[in-house]
């Protein structure tokens, strides 16, 4: 009983005390007839008045000033600000800060990095000055600098003030030698070969044809990165409790320097039992699929890209049930015989909503491209899933060095939240060229990206590739994230010009563009839609076939074309486990050349042990005509990689000398990785192979017919040498035809600069 009066006591006096605040709060209100405004010399008294909330005529209290003064100081506008009460009227006292007149850039003399920093600081020209965000914006520029290699650059910033309340900022830079990384180590328990490590990372080793790629320079967050790709890459082959850590030292006449990542991969993992804990809130129907998923994990190796995706799903459906407050977790316990047991508990969270959205550190980049990427929005209910997933595709947009998040409570509602987004702006240009030759011929290849025009988030891409044969051209224009859709937009500009008149006996000049649109239909599942139009002009040699000569001349078609794929491999670089089927259709909306084609590739991996992979590869294409024969350049042909141990388009179907394609085609690959055979040398992978290829029908004569199969076996090796990578094949041809140009060796060396 008295436990009971004390509580009922003790409630009373909170109530009182409450009470009171609000009374006085209430007593302390007064409506101002007139507001005053005075120290103001760039804005004027309506915008002022604007930013504060303020106004005549209405009851204002303590708080509603306290609210005005803090809403000032937001702006970033003022250094200072007072309000003083007399006679009824208001009067607002304020020291303006300085506003900055200029930035100069000096120490640099490369055009495109002055550029590129420019880029960054004139956003900040004409606005208020203040030193943390200077300080920021001096780190900014400074982690540019670095990128580049200037690893040891440093930055000394001068404010300058101006007789007119404004300052010039000067960023004095000295830059210091590039840092070069002469070598890249793997050492310690690594299990995989360099070479498989090495094309995971974004460092490189600089060589010295290698004067257009940036990824030579030693960049300490791009380390950092690298640490997080080998470490996702181990803990997706099984390895759970791996250990990435990497050192650099300068050596050769103190410029460059060897990068080493020791790595301890640990013991391998296996899923265990994979329990999912439904209280009688959730319908447990709608978590079938996932229970299917978990018990086909059970005793497969640990991957936490396969954990991260069901946990993906099972948020999904939590949202479908409008289960908005509750979070998936996912408790790992490690067993006996290296297994682990996952259990997937469901926590509630406290319920909050999103009031405000701050933004910060985009000086390139528009606003609303971020906030485009946002799942969560302002007025939302505050998800923790759904802010991480709008975080993550943030950050993929990869023009952004680093992304970081804060969350606080707000002011004014204990149940709302602010979310502030602070983003660090990295280079969004590339320039890149390559060169390779090999049996096949020598290939020059150059492009420039830019994937973030005038800060819209829009990627431009222009390239060219010359070879023996062919010289081909393209622009690109994407909007990843069109009207905010979740689809693209893409338009391509292309022009190629063929020459095949020494193995078929014509050349083509194809000229036109096409618009269409990607996105994803469902879980992995890909689908491309694109209306192009087209001009050809088609030309024979005097020793052609009359049937190629016939189809000389020029053609004009517009086509419809859309792609299925379906991905689930492990990992789209050299993957190890999984599949991929694609499905592509072209169709004739008004053609000169009424063809219909259709593509299927299948590709399909298992891997026995981490250095041991087997791979099975289909390739189906048919090109048919509606009102007559296919046009002879958009026939059917095997491509090399498809058929190793014949000359590419030297084997199928024959007119006189030439060689003419067909209706049908199709071919299927089996290899076999060959681990450790080469022992102590990482650099050098070795592959068994067996290639089988049919080009079938020749619709304008049937007795060209050739459908035989074609087949060969042999060996290829992969060696990354001091010049690039070098890929060589052997093999031996177990079927063909006395027609067919066979080739045993086959070799290919190239490099990108």
């Amino acid at each position: 009983m008295k436990n009971l009066i004390k509580k009922i006591t003790n409630s009373l006096f909170l109530f009182l005390i409450i009470y009171f605040f609000i009374v006085m709060s209430n007593l302390k209100a007064e409506v101002y007839n007139e507001i005053k405004v005075t120290g103001n010399k760039r804005l004027s008294f309506e915008t002022i008045l604007m930013f504060s909330g303020l106004e005549t005529g209405v009851n204002l209290s303590n708080n509603d000033l306290n609210d005005a003064i803090k809403k000032l100081y937001e702006t970033d506008y003022f250094k200072n600000i007072e309000i003083e009460i007399y006679d009824s009227k208001l009067e607002i006292k304020l020291v303006e800060n300085p506003i900055i007149q200029s930035i100069i850039i000096s120490g640099i003399k490369n055009k495109r990095i002055i550029k590129q920093l420019t880029e960054v600081t004139k956003k900040s020209e004409k606005y208020p000055f203040l030193k943390t965000n200077v300080n920021d914006q001096k780190n900014l520029l400074l982690n540019i600098i670095r990128s580049g290699g200037f690893y040891f650059a440093d930055v000394e910033v001068k404010i300058i003030n101006n007789k007119n309340n404004s300052v010039d900022i000067k960023y004095d830079f000295n830059l210091g030698d590039r840092a070069i990384i002469k070598n890249i180590n793997f050492q310690g328990n690594k299990i995989f070969k360099d070479s498989k490590l090495r094309n995971i990372i974004m460092s490189e080793e600089g060589k010295f044809w290698k004067f257009i790629t940036s990824d030579k320079y030693l960049d300490e967050r791009k380390v950092k990165i690298d640490e997080n790709l080998l470490s996702n890459f181990y803990k997706n082959k099984g390895y759970f409790n791996v250990n990435v850590k990497s050192s650099y030292a300068k050596n050769i006449n103190n410029k460059f320097f060897e990068l080493t990542f020791n790595i301890d991969a640990g013991k391998k993992y296996f899923f265990s039992d994979i329990n999912l804990n439904l209280d009688d809130s959730f319908d447990k129907d709608n978590f079938k699929k996932i229970q299917i998923i978990s018990n086909d994990l059970k005793g497969k190796k640990f991957s936490k890209k396969k954990l991260d995706d069901i946990i993906d799903q099972i948020n999904k459906i939590s949202l479908q049930e409008e289960f908005v407050f509750v979070d998936v977790k996912s408790d790992l316990t490690i067993l006996d015989n290296n297994l682990i047991k996952v259990d997937f508990n469901f926590e509630d969270l406290e319920k909050f909503f999103v009031e405000q959205i701050n933004i910060f550190g985009n000086f390139i980049t528009e606003e609303k491209v971020i906030r485009n990427s946002l799942i969560v929005d302002e007025g939302d209910p505050f998800n923790k899933f759904l802010f991480n997933k709008s975080i993550s595709n943030i950050k993929s947009k990869g023009f952004f060095r680093n992304v970081k998040t804060n969350v606080i409570n707000s002011n004014d509602d204990p149940q709302k939240k602010i979310i502030e987004i602070s983003v660090e702006e990295a280079p969004s240009g590339e320039i890149f060229a390559g060169a390779g030759t090999g049996t096949s011929g020598a290939t020059i290849s150059a492009g420039i990206k830019e994937n973030n025009y005038l800060g819209k988030g829009i990627k431009l891409a222009t390239n060219f590739n010359i070879s023996e044969n062919q010289i081909k051209g393209k622009f690109s224009v994407v909007n990843p994230n069109y009207k905010n859709s979740d689809r693209s937009l893409n338009t391509i500009i292309e022009s190629t010009s063929s020459d095949n008149l020494s193995s078929s006996g014509f050349k083509t000049s194809r000229t036109g563009f096409s618009i269409g649109t990607g996105f994803e239909q469902y879980s992995d599942l890909f689908v491309n839609l694109d209306v192009s139009a087209y001009y050809e002009k088609l030309e024979t040699s005097s020793t052609a076939s009359n049937h190629k000569k016939k189809q000389e001349g020029d053609y004009l078609e517009n086509l419809l074309t859309y792609r299925l794929v379906l991905n689930k491999l492990d990992q789209n670089f050299q993957p190890t486990d999984g599949f991929k089927l694609g499905f592509k259709q072209v169709l004739p909306i008004y053609s000169d050349d009424l063809s219909i084609e259709n593509t299927i590739n299948y590709s399909k991996y298992f891997s026995v042990t981490d250095n041991l992979v087997f791979s099975t590869k289909f390739f189906a294409k048919a090109v048919n005509s509606i009102d007559d024969d296919v046009r002879v350049s958009r026939r059917v042909y095997i491509p090399s990689s498809k058929l190793r141990g014949f000359e590419s388009g030297k084997f199928g179907p024959k007119d006189g000398n030439e060689y003419v394609g067909g209706n049908y085609a199709s071919a299927v690959n089996f290899n076999s990785t060959l681990p450790s055979i080469f022992r102590g040398n990482d650099d050098i992978d070795l592959s068994l192979f067996l290639d089988a290829a049919t080009i079938r029908e020749v619709d304008y004569d049937s007795s060209l017919e050739s459908s035989k199969i074609r087949s060969s076996t042999g060996i290829s090796v992969n060696w990354f040498t001091v010049l690039g990578p070098l890929s060589f094949s052997y093999a031996i041809p177990l079927s063909s035809e006395p027609s067919d140009t066979t080739e045993s060796f086959r070799f290919r060396i190239g490099t990108s600069f």
